[in-house]
């Protein structure tokens, strides 16, 4: 650090264990991305900060290193921050699995499945200890804690038992810095009502405010900023611009609206992904986007589907209700027809490798209430949902036999340990080969680990054959598979050999050469980092932290 920063350093240091709150005036306004930001700035700057968020309901999740599953922005926020991931940085997770219900996850074990009515009435009363436990240990360890609200502090049906926006920062002490997003418009008014919908005591805690995603002349918004900082005594402290292309992993599945509807330039290799309604760990496909010479679209009926190089079947919470969904749709007939006509290949991960299967089980309904539910038969095996959920980190490699197209033109791709992790309540049993015309191979072969990144090589030569175990599935032409396997694409050596051997078969030359996902997840973190800081007022940030 040179001597510069290390003397604005000490200007501003903040307090042993700081923390400050970052608070929405509804949801999807920025908060995640934000609190993303100030983690990485408060690295560059030379302090040690962590992410917190005592109660986040969302169905993308992480898997940190010792098996657990949080909010995935809270295990982003983490790889911001340089730190690993633990269940402390979100000790309630809420997971929608059908209409008003969902599974809770308690310091990333599945602990129930609730109404909302029953977690309000029920729970809450209990996890007040919980997420202050979790925050005392985090204060404990690091120098700042950024503390992520939930939707809108202002619901006024829900805030006597509130335990993730003003509750908790009066219990915390923590400041509070108001964040809306002008994009949608009516800020000045989302932000003047959430303050009337506040007691006073409340909004003595809110310290600032952040005007988000704005496209505009700044000169013109000016006036309505004097406004409002007259108005309400509370300084702005920064206007951010909207970011274009932005590549730090989304939890809300709003996203995908964006996705879904914005005209993509046509490029030479055409990947679908299924948009059912409850699609979950959808970030899995961020690398696919990234390629230069993919498109990536997201369709929800077979007449969006066109003729793709590639359908993807993701993850969900709901595997049987989806499928039903997609059978509804007649996108079972399509793909079949996708499949034989044009020879696009069907993958399916987790959710979606379980649909291609024979047929899906659900006795105890862990995920529906459906018992039973015929799959696309496209894999021979068939899935029962347990009790028991799986939550692991792994490492491993391609099968010697594997027939995923892979180009020749990489021999590193079949040599290279991949790392992935898994998160799934059915469990896969294997049919009979016999039953059905084509032969299937095992696609990885697969062990368990708690190891960091940097580690991955060595902790994989560790390893014996014995102590591993086979996964996934690929049938012997090549144009069917599935794999419970997420973050399977940020591999990079497998992903760019797949897509060529696409390309291949297209009659398109092999791209070979890729980016690194990881480093261009450094790299976003980096960019977003210093957009937010030449749009904010970071002293005023650090005077706040100290107040």
């Amino acid at each position: 650090m040179n001597t510069e920063l290390e003397q604005s350093n000490d200007e501003h240091k903040p307090k042993n264990g700081a923390v400050l709150m970052l608070q929405g005036t509804a949801s999807d306004v920025g908060k995640s991305i934000v609190t993303t930001a100030l983690c990485r700035i408060f690295l560059q700057d030379g302090y040690q900060p962590a992410p917190y968020k005592s109660q986040n309901m969302a169905l993308n999740s992480y898997v940190t290193l010792d098996g657990k599953e949080i909010g995935r922005a809270q295990g982003v926020q983490a790889e911001a921050c340089e730190i690993p991931a633990t269940t402390d940085m979100n000790p309630i997770l809420i997971k929608p699995v059908k209409d008003m219900h969902s599974q809770i996850v308690v310091h990333g074990v599945p602990a129930m499945q609730m109404s909302a009515m029953d977690y309000r009435m029920k729970f809450l009363p209990t996890a007040k200890r919980i997420v202050l436990e979790a925050l005392d240990r985090l204060r404990a360890e690091y120098d700042i804690v950024l503390m992520e609200g939930a939707g809108s502090p202002a619901e006024i049906n829900l805030k006597d038992r509130d335990i993730v926006n003003m509750n908790l920062a009066g219990w915390a002490d923590a400041p509070v810095i108001l964040i809306s997003d002008i994009d949608r418009g009516g800020v000045f008014a989302s932000i003047v009502g959430t303050l009337e919908l506040l007691e006073p005591h409340e909004v003595q805690r809110i310290k600032g405010f952040i005007i988000n995603k704005f496209r505009g002349d700044l000169a013109l918004l000016k006036p309505g900023l004097d406004w409002l900082e007259a108005r309400t005594g509370i300084p702005v402290l920064g206007v951010l611009p909207y970011i274009q292309d932005l590549r730090i992993e989304a939890e809300d599945s709003v996203v995908l609206d964006e996705l879904q509807y914005k005209k993509q330039q046509e490029k030479e290799v055409d990947i679908v992904v299924i948009r059912y309604p409850r699609i979950s760990n959808f970030t899995d496909f961020d690398p696919l986007r990234w390629e230069p010479d993919i498109t990536l679209r997201y369709v929800n009926s077979a007449e969006e589907l066109g003729t793709p190089d590639i359908v993807i079947l993701p993850g969900t919470k709901d595997t049987i209700s989806d499928l039903q969904f997609l059978k509804q749709r007649g996108l079972d007939h399509a793909l079949y027809r996708l499949l034989e006509k044009h020879h696009t290949q069907i993958v399916g991960i987790c959710g979606g490798y379980q649909m291609l299967g024979y047929s899906l089980s659900d006795p105890y309904a862990v995920e529906s209430g459906v018992q039973e539910e015929a799959g696309l038969g496209l894999l021979p095996i068939r899935t029962s949902f347990l009790k028991e959920k799986r939550t692991i980190r792994v490492i491993g490699m391609l099968t010697d036999g594997q027939r995923l197209p892979l180009a020749s033109t990489d021999p590193t791709s079949n040599e290279a340990p991949i790392e992935a992790y898994e998160i799934h309540m059915g469990v896969s049993e294997r049919l009979d080969q016999d039953q059905v015309n084509y032969s299937y191979d095992e696609l990885f072969r697969l062990t368990e680990t708690d190891t960091a990144a940097s580690d991955l090589q060595a902790s994989f030569d560790s390893c014996t054959y014995a102590s591993s175990h086979s996964e996934g599935l690929v049938r012997s032409d090549g144009m069917v598979w599935g794999t419970y396997l997420h973050g399977l694409f940020e591999n990079d050596a497998l992903r760019r050999s797949w897509l060529d051997q696409v390309r291949i078969r297209k009659g398109l030359s092999p791209v070979i050469s890729t980016f690194s996902a990881k480093e261009r997840k450094v790299e976003e973190f980096d960019r977003v980092a210093d957009v937010v800081r030449t749009n904010l007022d970071m002293e005023k940030i650090y005077q706040i932290l100290n107040s």
